[in-house]
């Protein structure tokens, strides 16, 4: 029993990290660009969405590979197409950044939930007459198409043999794919070293020729990506619905705080996802944990923790917070 509550508690750590990483790489990308991206939390719920209905509309007979792409291309689209607002707003006309991201959450969360509501309530007057508020997406497809079992043999003291259940879920190793991937990009190619000098030093980037207002458009437009596939991570890891009204509680602001701990450096910014991944999960499995159990805190008290933990530690190293530069400056070609 301990056995399989460790593995369930480093299943639940991965899974929490993974949609970490890909949310705070997005807002890596999009800064290091030069554009604070606080629209995360939004772009997440548009993304969940997006993969939500695909699901919803694919036949359960399609084999899974192709379930598991065409979920994760219909969220990413739908991430970078909702990204593209703080593009234009905060590229093209100069808004301010806070502000648009802001508003791209809020707008992502009612949007998403009227958008499911609207489905819901055509389909249920349809097939019964009936109006129907729920704003959860019923899956036709089981989830099952997304993990993959890994049994280990457990024996007990007194001999016994059991089995033991760790759940790989294939978005752990995308995840693990894609970090390697930003880190080559952001390091080891000139597309990120051009990015990244956007995000310092945009006026020095536009004199050796970089178009500064693209280098920004391709960083805001990645963090789209990466935030849409972070958003159906997230809903993957949870129940059999979704109730899109309550968002995805604050994991785009907690991705926002990974990667300012990890220093906006993709391999610090994975040690950061996991630490909170863990409080995370702990907060999910306390009771499996019979010395967590007896200090008989609160359910809430669990759920706050990585929260709590993410303010002190941003209160303790915000000091030594090295941000690209130019962030969240508009370009101004006419300025040197």
């Amino acid at each position: 029993m301990i056995i399989a509550n460790i593995l369930l508690l480093i299943q639940y750590t991965l899974i929490f990290a993974s949609v970490l990483i890909l949310v705070a790489l997005g807002g890596c990308f999009s800064e290091h660009s030069g554009v604070i991206n606080l629209g995360l939390e939004g772009i997440m719920v548009m993304g969940a969405m997006g993969g939500a209905l695909a699901m919803k509309i694919l036949p359960a007979s399609m084999p899974g590979i192709f379930i598991v792409l065409i979920t994760l291309i219909v969220s990413l689209c739908i991430g970078v197409l909702y990204s593209s607002l703080l593009g234009v707003a905060s590229i093209q006309f100069k808004a301010d950044q806070t502000i648009i991201g802001t508003a791209l959450n809020m707008l992502g969360t009612a949007a998403s939930t009227v958008i499911v509501k609207a489905i819901n309530n055509a389909e249920s007057l349809a097939l019964n007459g009936t109006v129907s508020q729920s704003s959860a997406v019923q899956y036709n497809i089981p989830k099952s198409n997304f993990i993959m079992n890994i049994n280990f043999k457990v024996s007990s003291a007194n001999g016994d043999t059991s089995f033991a259940r760790f759940e790989l879920n294939w978005f752990m190793i995308i995840t693990i794919i894609i970090l390697v991937l930003a880190y080559i990009v952001l390091y080891k190619t000139k597309f990120g070293l051009r990015l990244m000098a956007c995000g310092e030093h945009p006026q020095a980037a536009a004199s050796v020729g970089i178009n500064v207002l693209k280098m920004r458009w391709a960083g805001v437009l990645i963090s789209g990506a990466l935030g849409g596939l972070g958003g159906i991570c997230y809903i993957m890891a949870g129940v059999s619905e979704w109730r899109f009204e309550n968002g995805v509680v604050g994991f785009g602001f907690l991705a926002l705080a990974v990667m300012i701990f990890g220093q906006w450096k993709p391999q610090r910014i994975a040690l950061a996802a996991l630490l909170f991944g863990f409080l995370r999960a702990l907060g999910n499995l306390y009771s499996s944990f019979g010395f967590l159990k007896a200090l008989n805190l609160p359910s809430a008290v669990y759920n706050m923790l990585p929260y709590v933990i993410c303010l002190v530690v941003l209160a303790l190293t915000s000091k030594n917070s090295k941000a690209p530069k130019a962030e969240g400056i508009p370009y101004d070609a006419s300025t040197r």
